[in-house]
């Protein structure tokens, strides 16, 4: 007799369709979240260590009363004047460098990342875009087009030009100079364009590289190349739905790494712990330039209830010390995880900062060849035993470790724990005698 997750799968095929994907071979039905802790039907508990829209905390009460308070009161369209609005973007602001002082909210992280597109490409009057490989920037239209984790060089656009992402780890340039190795393909990248006579309107970064695999960013590459696009006409935008908000330790944002400062900066994702919310933040002389010659409206972005939420998550986060956490906590979690790279010849590299890190998942040291089956086994092990995360990487075989900015020391020895001894229990366990 089908259990009650199988009627509950099934029924899902049939009115949802067969295109939206599930986690797990066998798909957890999830009913409640309380901090880093996801709950499933049964009652039994999942350490939550993938999921960074709760980013302070599933349910987070401070987010919630903020949420119920302002829907309590109104909730309506943004062709009305509202402080609450206001508010939050000058506060959002306040947190980005001074350049960067223009907030247009949207819902969804694919619609900033459209909406910069746009503004880039009237302001500058191009068309052509640069991205790094293994992108994933949103699923519209445009924005998949620019994704290149789901296309490939025959099915690209002949506008988007993706250039090697910066991999010291399993990448072409390992030395001294990557950053500057690097950064020369976005001058190929420019000719190509050139040579199909298409001007360059943006280059497209995810800061941190997410879905490349959160690589070993090399220093000084964000800023040479965004030296190199606005020297050929066009904007940096910086994606920061994946680094943004503390989440790696060591700044509020992933482009501060280099001191560079964009020209736009898209997020979604974690502003709202939940609540749809998402902005395209930019300078004022490049607004006005696009709004000479375009328009925009979001009916649902930046609503009252949608800047209620935003304003309570970056409460959260100054008055927890959340990004302090991450930074603190993440050092934790990474030295416990070396220590077992120091044991298991199947952990390629630990990488990554504050609570955004990689756990490249090898063959052997070697050769470092991604071992996409081993990786996937873990992931379906972790879950078993009450931990959910998921892999990523143009090979599938790098674990994704993005837990909510409350973890703690003791979540991540729970987590370390529990991955040594599947790691033990791999029927073709190599350990090494470092």
């Amino acid at each position: 007799m089908p259990s009650s997750a199988d009627k509950l799968l099934a029924r899902r095929e049939k009115l949802l369709g067969p295109a939206l994907s599930l986690f797990y071979s066998r798909p957890l039905h999830i009913v409640r979240g309380e901090g880093v802790w996801l709950y499933d039907a049964d009652g039994r508990r999942y350490l939550d260590m993938y999921n960074n829209v709760p980013h302070v905390g599933h349910c987070h009460p401070h987010v919630v009363e903020a949420i119920a308070t302002q829907s309590r009161m109104l909730n309506t369209h943004t062709r009305y004047l509202h402080e609450l609005v206001l508010d939050y973007a000058e506060l959002l602001t306040s947190r980005l460098p001074d350049a960067l002082d223009v907030a247009m909210f949207s819902c969804t992280g694919t619609e900033a990342n459209e909406l910069a597109l746009r503004m880039a490409r009237t302001v500058t009057g191009g068309t052509g875009v640069i991205v790094t490989d293994h992108s994933y920037h949103g699923n519209s239209q445009a924005i998949s087009e620019i994704s290149t984790d789901g296309n490939t060089v025959e099915t690209r656009p002949p506008y988007v030009i993706a250039v090697p992402s910066p991999d010291r780890y399993r990448g072409r340039y390992r030395g001294a100079d990557a950053a500057e190795s690097y950064a020369a393909h976005v001058n190929d990248a420019l000719e190509t364009l050139g040579n199909r006579g298409i001007k360059p309107a943006a280059l497209v970064l995810d800061t941190i590289m997410s879905s490349e695999g959160i690589v070993s960013v090399p220093s000084g590459y964000l800023s040479r190349v965004a030296e190199r696009i606005r020297a050929a006409g066009g904007l940096f935008i910086a994606d920061e739905v994946q680094p943004g908000f503390g989440r790696t330790g060591e700044n509020f944002w992933g482009f501060q790494r280099d001191g560079v400062v964009p020209d736009i900066v898209t997020m979604g994702k974690p502003m709202g712990n939940g609540h749809p919310l998402a902005a395209t933040v930019s300078r004022m002389e490049v607004v006005q330039a696009f709004a000479g010659q375009a328009h925009y409206f979001n009916t649902f972005g930046g609503n009252p209830v949608s800047a209620a939420a935003g304003l309570a998550v970056l409460d959260v986060i100054e008055n927890e010390r959340l990004q302090e956490n991450a930074l603190v906590v993440g050092r934790h979690l990474i030295a416990g995880l070396q220590r077992l790279a120091e044991r298991h010849e199947r952990i390629g590299e630990v990488r990554g900062t504050g609570l955004f890190l990689a756990v490249d998942v090898v063959e052997d040291r070697t050769s470092r060849k991604p071992a996409t089956a081993a990786a996937a086994q873990i992931v379906d092990e972790l879950r078993k035993h009450g931990v959910l995360t998921n892999t990523i990487g143009p090979r599938d075989n790098i674990l994704k470790l993005r837990p909510p900015m409350v973890f703690s020391k003791e979540n991540a020895d729970m987590f370390v724990d529990i991955l040594e001894r599947l790691l033990d229990a791999l029927p073709d366990a190599k350990r090494t005698t470092r």
